[in-house]
């Protein structure tokens, strides 16, 4: 290979498309496949209306979303496409308004279902990212851009909301549905600890095995003060004999042993009287039938929320979060007896990085929230005053944009985070592209979290070593290397086992005609 050939491909490889291309393919993502998710999930919007005697209940179905191009509306009432630069020079929002299929229905329980008024709205504006597919010169060529006035040189993947440039950072966490043992040193004593961040359509629920100096392990979750006995909340979740408890959690002859311990201290016998037991935690001082009817919602809802799937029973999922604590005890136990070392939670592969689709997401499910709540009050008033229910009526679109304009605008993001948006460092093209690929950490900068700052094996060819500041945010503050390629999650995990089966790879759980192996 000669030098010109080298130079080509180098050329190629740090294109202008390329050093922005994870923000592109996220955001990209989001537009097509992620706003109809939740959409999708949040499926409709129930009203009040309908619990007085003799009125008929009404709700609201949502149907398919789609994002146009961005425009801009002129005084004289015309719209016209919006290009970055005059974004830019105007002081306004590169944004693009995002209709939805919204149905007013009247009816449902005894009545038949009736539909007032079906129709595609306009729901709000969203700010479009510059370069990505809804973007108007995302197929321009050089020439056309110059003529309009752009760089042909600017990488895009920033937004531009007011007049200013902003971009995203890409966030690091730890890595959801993934359980991590630790030792941690609580009241002077070490304990070992399984943890996992259970995640579900955008709620994070923090879930902790602890083994006690006592050699007894308790489990706490949200919702539930304090926490519970490990073998209370295993029965309350249908494991009920001792055999199978013990089977469930290992058939090591010593963790046998650490669990017969656990066994002869259990509080409760049976399903019922763990359910009750967990009832009086978490309910105490009410009736009975609302203490049982709380637990129960506390353990379906809070506890392990990643393990719900659509079209699964109740019973199924409760045994399958009865077997994913026993398998966070076994880590407890194999950390105590030295089986195991901890988890490193600075090692890479227990890392997830949020980039700007993701953090869009998180933004777009919240706004929608708010839209969702303004429509059943607007539905409610127009019932009140006897007026023809209508979509066009009760939708106020400016709810919408205002929940997603403003914290790109200021940076402060839905679950208290703050510094996610910036300015774009312009200071010259180096900076930009700097900027573009840098990484935040979630870590306080005025605690001193020695290991999170420290360079680690597993950020070889991922992390550039140099390119982080001097002074309290060094380490927590990093950039992509050149050459790092960030991989996407998958979306359909039957797709990707059905792609490996394929290839001839055995013993994949869920697929047929393939048999798992009997501890998977």
């Amino acid at each position: 290979m000669d030098i010109e050939d080298k130079r080509e491909i180098s050329r190629e490889y740090f294109s202008r498309e390329r050093l922005a291309e994870h923000h592109f393919r996220s955001f990209n993502n989001f537009l097509s496949r992620g706003m109809q998710q939740v959409v999708d999930e949040k499926e409709t919007i129930d009203t009040d209306i309908g619990d007085k005697e003799g009125e008929e209940p009404v709700y609201v179905e949502l149907g398919d979303v789609r994002v146009v191009t961005p425009r801009v509306r002129e005084a004289d009432g015309s719209e016209e496409l919006l290009y970055p630069q005059e974004a830019r020079l105007r002081n306004i929002t590169y944004s693009a308004p995002v209709f939805m299929e919204m149905a007013v229905i009247k009816g449902g329980e005894e009545e038949e279902e009736m539909v007032v008024d079906q129709t595609e709205t306009k729901i709000g504006r969203m700010p479009i990212m510059v370069g990505s597919d809804k973007c108007n010169i995302a197929d321009f060529t050089r020439e056309e851009l110059i003529d309009i006035g752009e760089d042909p040189a600017d990488p895009g993947g920033y937004f531009i909301v007011n007049g200013s440039e902003r971009v995203l950072m890409t966030s690091e966490d730890l890595a959801p549905n993934k359980i991590l043992a630790e030792t941690d040193t609580k009241y002077g004593d070490q304990i070992e600890v399984a943890k996992t961040f259970s995640q579900r359509r955008g709620y994070r629920a923090l879930v902790l095995c602890e083994r006690t100096r006592d050699g007894l392990l308790e489990v706490s979750f949200p919702s539930v003060s304090g926490s519970v006995n490990f073998v209370t909340l295993v029965r309350a979740l249908g494991l009920e004999s001792d055999e199978e408890i013990v089977h469930r959690v290992s058939d090591d002859p010593e963790i046998v042993k650490f669990m017969l311990e656990n066994l002869e201290a259990a509080e409760v016998q049976t399903t019922e009287g763990a359910i009750e037991a967990l009832g009086k935690r978490v309910a105490s001082g009410q009736g009975k039938n609302y203490q049982l009817k709380r637990a129960n919602y506390v353990i379906d809802r809070y506890l392990l929320p990643h393990l719900h799937e659509e079209g699964v029973e109740e019973e199924d999922v409760r045994i399958n979060k009865a077997y994913y604590l026993c398998r966070m005890a076994e880590a407890c136990f194999e950390l105590a007896l030295d089986r195991r070392e901890a988890d490193d939670k600075d090692h890479y592969a227990n890392k997830r990085l949020k980039v700007s689709g993701d953090l869009m997401r998180d933004l777009f499910r919240t706004a929608l929230n708010k839209l969702a709540r303004d429509v059943k009050y607007q539905l409610e008033r127009a019932n009140m005053r006897n007026r023809q229910l209508s979509v066009s009526t009760v939708v106020r679109s400016d709810v919408l944009t205002e929940r997603l304009e403003h914290p790109i605008a200021t940076g402060n993001w839905v679950g208290g985070r703050s510094g996610v948006s910036q300015l774009v460092d312009r200071t010259d093209y180096m900076g930009v592209l700097s900027h573009l690929r840098r990484l935040r950490s979630p870590l306080s900068r005025s605690q001193p979290h020695f290991e999170a700052r420290d360079l680690h094996a597993t950020q070889w060819g991922r992390i550039c070593p140099s390119e982080t500041p001097e002074g309290p945010n060094c380490g927590l503050v990093k950039n992509f290397a050149q050459a790092m390629e960030l991989s996407q999650n998958v979306e359909d995990e039957q797709e990707l086992k059905q792609e490996l089966a394929g290839m001839g790879v055995e013993g994949i759980p869920g697929i047929e005609g393939i048999d798992a192996p009997a501890d998977d």
